[in-house]
């Protein structure tokens, strides 16, 4: 085979590669496009928190929010722990010690795990700005189904109680998860489902704590060590 035949083939493989790759891209519209770089991009900083506790095994979902292995999640996810659980998006396990809580109805919870590389960190937002109608998208680890993404808009803001509602899938092992927005920053912190009959999975009615009452959770707890 000549040189020159090397070369060509060499060419027509890679405008061939390229134009596979560009086909492959336009096969999705721009919104899933967006979906799918905030999940590449927000996933890897998703942890699953499991539980021991009296009755049994509590499960949720966490966010890494230092690199050195600091995580948010919700205080009832860890409430009554004998043991804590983290299992971060590689699978690779932890146990985790609790170093904050904060009871009531903004409540949220710190725990640390220890590791000697340094963890990806989740991007937090500001709550401030959300708008009903705007698009959001949730990870959580619902009924154990670890890094599960679902999407939804802001279908109601509560600023009395705190609480932002969506219609994004939240569910049993969700609380503690993050609510994005579509730059994958954290605009709240999955928390609980509306069930008035008492069916424990979505019914398109969830509630997240804005992030901003977490941010100042985080700064108090800073304080505190």
């Amino acid at each position: 085979m000549s040189v020159k035949t090397i070369i060509a083939t060499i060419l027509l493989t890679f405008f061939f590669s390229m134009n596979t790759q560009l086909s492959f891209a336009e096969n999705y519209s721009g919104e899933e496009q967006v979906n799918m770089k905030v999940y590449d991009n927000v996933s890897p900083t998703i942890v699953a928190v499991d539980v021991d506790i009296d009755e049994g095994v509590s499960s949720g979902t966490g966010c890494i929010i230092d690199s050195g292995g600091t995580i948010l999640t919700s205080n009832h996810v860890i409430e009554g722990h004998k043991k804590i659980k983290v299992t971060l998006s590689n699978g690779e396990k932890y146990e985790g010690q609790l170093i904050s809580a904060n009871k009531g109805k903004e409540e949220f919870a710190l725990i640390k795990i220890n590791t000697k590389k340094r963890l990806p960190v989740i991007r937090l937002g500001d709550s401030s700005k959300i708008r009903v109608g705007q698009k959001v998208l949730a990870i959580g680890n619902p009924f154990g189904f670890n890094s599960t993404l679902t999407e939804g808009i802001v279908s109601r803001i509560d600023r009395e109680k705190n609480k932002i509602q969506t219609d994004a899938a939240i569910n049993p092992g969700c609380s503690g998860g993050p609510l994005l927005n579509l730059d994958g920053e954290v605009i709240g912190i999955s928390q609980s489902i509306y069930n008035p009959d008492n069916n424990k999975s979505n019914i398109g009615i969830g509630f997240a704590i804005p992030i901003n009452i977490a941010k100042n959770f985080i700064a108090e707890s800073s304080k505190k060590k």
